[in-house]
């Protein structure tokens, strides 16, 4: 029998049990069987080693393939035009270049959605209209009929289903389009040129965060690749806005928009508006902000014009590079309560908890996390100056993928942090209620080894010797190990929860109130952990990955999980 009808029979044998409970048991039945269905579409972590060794020599032939799963669930390209699209790429803050420009335009009136990745909490949260994440019963209503549609016709067209990320694409488009937004700011995942996101041909403007180095086994090893890669989004006559680039990747966009045949401009820096519309408040903290705050704008602003894509007025503006207008009446006051009013979780955030605070940042890349280091080091300073009594720092990180664990650690290595944890992006050692958060593209054992690893670095970094003996030993079998293993100031703990259970000794209420199972620890790594109890203020920066902080809000704000 299956998951629901087992759960109708206890429901039949309760009839005493209220009607609202039994609909928001079925409800989250319903949508964690969607979710596992979800997940059986991530590739397995051995097939994806051997597509990485045989990366293709065609990738356009992705895009072809994704026109065609788009086809079977009954949305072709030509609807697809007909959806007002803002399409956004880029290596750093293409996500809250995003939600800047949806908040924006929603507060003008505008019916948005918005499509990002990767989630924190629930799968749910890529998929918005008017900043409010799908809900769980159109979420499982939607993806049963898509799914359905690409599972019955996939022999006839001789092909399997599409990948996790490409199902969730086309899910979006299908849920926006029927929802008839007035415009979608769509965000790619990868790249740009060959992203499933780019079977969009006629966006309404396209907007390029700042560029760096990441996805190098996708995109390429240099500056110069990865640009050209994420100007593949461009399109013939739709204006493109990018923040100030160096000049390698710079000269790289040029060279895109003028064969592609499309005008390109450069962002004026943020106090260019603010001499003319006052001090511009932005509700996302870090100083890396203010450029995706200045693309969002001119992203906006070009939505706001009455004009259509394609138009005249678009197709005759000049394509270099220069600055917009900034006397624009659109540039002025009546955007920034938008700017201000954004919120962006997991992204340069602070949550204070009583004596402990957290700042959440999933910075991965070296050049996010020197932003990262520098909005830290400006809010820790604040937040210690007021404080009476000793202050611990605590660092949480993890990485994935082939990020440079070692670059990263190095940059962090200066906010001289008491304590060091690491911990894989795994929430909690039983898996069976977290369905949103599992990943199947990297092995478990391949996780705590690349913590081992994390924490062998920090250790050559901060001149701390590993000790000898059991507790420097990997003890990976058939489950997760219970026990953190310690080496004098940094530990590994096996997932998400060990770990910040450990960081707070109890003195967080929102996580010691969160319900959730306490995972015991050796009484060594307890006593280590006195300073933390007896500390007036805990400061704990949460960061390397997208995933880990995901992890950590799970537990720390519980609204993101209802």
């Amino acid at each position: 029998m299956s998951t629901i009808g087992m759960l109708h029979a206890e429901i039949v044998e309760n009839l005493a049990t209220p009607v609202w409970i039994i609909k928001q048991t079925c409800v989250r039945v319903c949508v964690q069987e969607a979710v596992c269905a979800l997940n059986t579409l991530q590739t397995n972590v051995s097939v994806l080693d051997q597509v990485r060794r045989e990366r293709s020599d065609q990738p356009e032939l992705q895009l072809q393939a994704m026109r065609g799963f788009l086809h079977r669930t009954g949305l072709t390209v030509d609807k697809l035009d007909h959806l007002n699209i803002i399409h956004v790429t880029g290596t750093k803050g293409k996500g809250s270049t995003c939600a800047f420009t949806e908040r924006i335009l929603r507060d003008y009136g505008f019916r948005t959605g918005f499509y990002s990745s990767p989630h924190l909490v629930q799968v749910r949260e890529r998929i918005r209209i008017n900043g409010q994440p799908i809900s769980k019963e159109l979420f499982t209503k939607y993806f049963w009929e898509v799914f359905a549609q690409l599972d019955d016709t996939k022999d006839s067209h001789g092909v399997s289903m599409p990948a996790y990320f490409s199902f969730l694409t086309i899910l979006a488009f299908q849920y926006l389009f029927i929802q008839q937004v007035d415009l979608a700011v769509i965000e790619v995942g990868i790249g740009g040129a060959y992203d499933c996101t780019n079977i969009i041909r006629k966006p309404w403007v396209c907007g390029i965060s700042s560029l760096g180095i990441d996805h190098t086994s996708i995109l390429g090893d240099t500056i110069e690749e990865i640009a050209w890669q994420k100007a593949g989004i461009f399109k013939p006559g739709v204006p493109v806005f990018t923040v100030k680039q160096p000049d390698r990747p710079m000269t790289v966009l040029q060279g895109r928009a003028k064969e592609i045949g499309c005008p390109l401009w450069v962002c004026p820096d943020l106090e260019q508006y603010e001499s003319g519309a006052g001090h511009l408040s932005l509700g996302l903290a870090g100083q890396q902000q203010r450029c995706n705050a200045s693309l969002a704008l001119q992203l906006s602003k070009t939505w706001l014009q009455p004009c259509c894509p394609g138009s005249g007025e678009q197709h005759n503006m000049k394509n270099d590079l220069s600055h917009p207008s900034l006397t624009s009446p659109l540039i002025s006051l009546p955007l920034s309560p938008g700017l201000e009013a954004t919120e962006w979780p997991g992204r340069t955030q602070t949550l204070r908890h009583g004596p402990v605070t957290y700042y959440l940042d999933g910075a991965h890349t070296t050049g996010s996390m020197q932003a990262c280091v520098h909005w830290f080091s400006q809010e820790i300073q604040q937040e210690e100056s007021s404080n009476r009594g000793p202050v611990i720092r605590v660092l949480l990180f993890n990485t994935t993928g082939e990020r440079d664990s070692a670059a990263m650690l190095k940059l962090l290595e200066p906010c001289q942090f008491d304590f060091a944890v690491f911990c894989p992006n795994i929430t909690e050692t039983i898996t069976e209620n977290n369905a949103d958060q599992q990943n199947f593209n990297v092995s478990v054992e391949n996780m705590l080894t690349r913590c081992l690893d994390n924490q062998i670095s920090w250790q050559s970094l901060s001149g701390t010797e590993t000790k000898q003996g059991s507790e420097s030993e990997l003890l990976i079998k058939d489950r997760l190990p219970l026990l953190a293993k310690t080496r004098t100031n940094t530990l590994v703990f096996p997932c998400i929860l060990s770990a910040l259970q450990w960081i707070s000794q109890g003195r967080d209420t929102v996580l010691a109130t969160a319900g959730c199972p306490y995972l015991p620890v050796q009484p060594s790594v307890m006593a280590k952990a006195e300073p933390l109890r007896e500390a007036a203020q805990v400061s704990v920066l949460v960061t390397g990955s997208l995933h880990l902080v995901g992890g950590a809000l799970k537990y720390l704000d519980p609204s993101l999980a209802s």
